[in-house]
């Protein structure tokens, strides 16, 4: 059962992971300290299919690489080896907060946006639930009722459907060095990409959870305000991709195109 504690210099209590949900050694979540970078965390260590465990420095996710300091993106690009950089963020942010790919120079980028500039892309159907959402937050000062109506959105519209599978044709043809994907603060669109390649290694729906939230747990109180991750916008993705297809599993498999064999092999790679 996930805990609720207040962070320093937060207004509200925000959901924070399970520590006992994680395997041992990997109590910190798997959290690599940087000095402008809070919210980067190794996928490593984490149960995937078959009992073995993800590799370790392989798989990164992060908020936005513009924060890090010179030290911290060269430690991305010397320790970690990074040869994948996944943005998921929308055009206009991206043109804002470029990432800084001249200080990566062995590493390829993919811009694999997940909601088009002002929602673009968004059904009218959708876009007239989020109004309403919208409206619900404002009456109820709760931000995750907006968020339980965005995540759906951000799997099973078509911008996310493709964002998402362009960001999973690039992680599988990363064969050599670390993947590293983000958005912003690295809580929504990048925790649903985590999300995703969590289920396609077979890592258990608790180890996914608490992953999930751990951010709350590192990403600036002023950045995680306007709407902290969220079980309940996790619950609300889940049932969704549940009622489409069955799973996430299912949903990499027929909504983003990802064969079986690319799964095994993405599986053999990572898994050790």
């Amino acid at each position: 059962m996930a805990e609720r504690i207040e962070p320093v210099g937060a207004p509200v209590a925000y959901e924070t992971p399970d520590a006992a949900a994680m395997p041992a050694g990997r109590r910190d979540y798997g959290r690599i300290p940087f000095d402008g970078l809070p919210n980067t965390r190794d996928l490593g260590g984490l149960t995937g299919a078959d009992g073995r465990t993800v590799r370790r420095g392989s798989l990164l996710r992060s908020g936005a690489l513009i924060f890090g300091t010179d030290d911290d993106i060269a430690r991305l690009r010397d320790d970690y080896r990074v040869r994948l950089v996944v943005d998921l963020r929308n055009n206009e942010e991206l043109a804002e907060l470029p990432d800084p790919m001249e200080q990566l120079p062995d590493a390829a980028f993919v811009h694999a946006s997940i909601f088009e500039d002002r929602h673009a892309g968004i059904t009218q159907e959708r876009e007239a639930q989020l109004e309403a959402a919208r409206k619900r937050v404002k009456e109820s000062g709760d931000p995750v009722d907006f968020m339980v109506m965005l995540y759906p959105a951000m799997l099973l519209d078509e911008a996310g459907r493709k964002g998402y599978q362009e960001f999973f044709e690039a992680l599988l043809a990363c064969e050599d060095g670390a993947a590293l994907w983000h958005c912003h603060v690295g809580r929504d669109r990048c925790g649903m990409a985590s999300v995703l390649v969590e289920s396609a290694l077979g890592v258990p729906a608790e180890q996914i959870r608490a992953d999930y939230l751990a951010t709350n747990l590192f990403a600036p109180a002023q950045l995680t305000a306007d709407g902290a991750a969220s079980l309940r916008s996790l619950a609300a993705v889940t049932r969704a991709v549940e009622r489409e297809y069955g799973g996430y599993l299912a949903y990499i498999k027929e909504a983003l195109g990802v064969a079986p064999s690319a799964i095994e092999d993405l599986r053999a790679r990572m898994l050790v």
